[in-house]
């Protein structure tokens, strides 16, 4: 909505959004007709690849409740990806969370989930923070989001996808994770990866919080973003003499609105009203196909950034889901 006032003594201009019933929004299926197929064959190819675990301790990023380890492992593709690892030094078996991270972000010890009472995990998937060794587009045009966008069995996201997998199955090689309280959380992309790590994981996950979520509902995000990142893919489409129709018709086999109804845990979803970059509507068009326990919080003036008490009620979500009851 924009509404307008003018005088001879001043203009003025003021835009708000709002929503009715978004819960209630309704979007057009486009899921391929061979979607179950082509991820179940890509979990194949990722469990055919030796992961290879490795972990490096780092002694200046421990606290005395926690040790802090680098993570190496292997990924679709034989992919190096790594990841921070946070775990309590007194012997246990502990809840764990996996944090995902945000478009051209990159995973920080100190930003992971914070309660010394949990394994934390911060994964950085390819082409992200410390995992660029083998696969590095970079974020400026073609960039990440573009990169092999033609071919749906080399676009990027099928092995960030499958990045985070194997991160979930890291932490259910270890003796110190309770495997029965496993949470993914993230924002943005993160948010993004988030649903897809539950989609794939099924039972293994038992809470996801996603904060603004992206690549979500391609068809209409065109419509309603037509900044980045929608700019990119159709300069994309257009350099490569790719009809718009063959880029979103890959883009489906990526869609989180499709992924959503294969989740089996509780989902928490942060909105910015105004956000621009990943707006409301692709947030509700994955949160509507949710077949799970769900719920949501809209942030009227905020964008793409959201008000950081959102980081405590995901972290109270979370303990509530796996169970955990809080001595605060």
């Amino acid at each position: 909505m924009s509404a307008t006032f003018s005088s001879s003594l001043a203009n003025k201009c003021i835009k708000f959004n709002f929503a009715i019933d978004p819960e209630k929004m309704t979007t057009l299926s486009d899921t391929p007709s061979d979607f179950i197929n082509y991820w179940a064959r890509a979990k194949r190819e990722l469990a055919a690849v030796e992961p290879q675990y490795k972990l490096i301790k780092v002694d200046s990023l421990s606290t005395p409740a926690r040790d802090c380890c680098l993570v190496e492992m292997r990924s679709l593709g034989n992919v190096l990806v790594r990841a921070w690892l946070l775990t309590p030094k007194k012997a246990g078996n502990y809840p764990a969370v996996l944090s995902l991270p945000g478009h051209t972000s990159f995973m920080q010890p100190k930003t992971l989930f914070n309660d010394d009472k949990f394994v934390s995990m911060g994964l950085d998937i390819r082409g992200h923070g410390n995992s660029k060794d083998n696969v590095n587009p970079g974020f400026s045009f073609p960039g990440y989001i573009c990169y092999q966008l033609e071919d749906k069995e080399q676009f990027i996201y099928r092995g960030a996808y499958m990045d985070c997998v194997r991160a979930i199955e890291f932490l259910f090689s270890r003796s110190d994770v309770d495997t029965s309280r496993v949470a993914v959380e993230g924002g943005s992309q993160g948010g993004a990866l988030s649903f897809a790590t539950a989609a794939f994981c099924g039972n293994r996950i038992k809470a996801v919080v996603a904060a603004v979520p992206f690549l979500s509902n391609f068809p209409e995000y065109m419509k309603v973003a037509p900044n980045w990142p929608s700019n990119e893919w159709k300069e994309y489409a257009k350099i490569h003499s790719l009809d718009i129709s063959s880029v979103l018709k890959t883009l489906s086999y990526f869609d989180i609105k499709n992924l959503a109804p294969l989740i089996t845990a509780p989902l928490f979803m942060g909105v910015g009203l105004v956000d621009i970059t990943c707006p409301p509507r692709i947030n509700f068009a994955a949160y509507n196909n949710l077949k799970v326990e769900k719920k949501y919080i809209v942030y009227p003036n905020s964008g793409h950034a959201i008000p950081g008490e959102f980081r405590n009620l995901m972290e109270k979500f979370i303990k509530d889901k796996l169970g955990i009851i809080s001595t605060q």
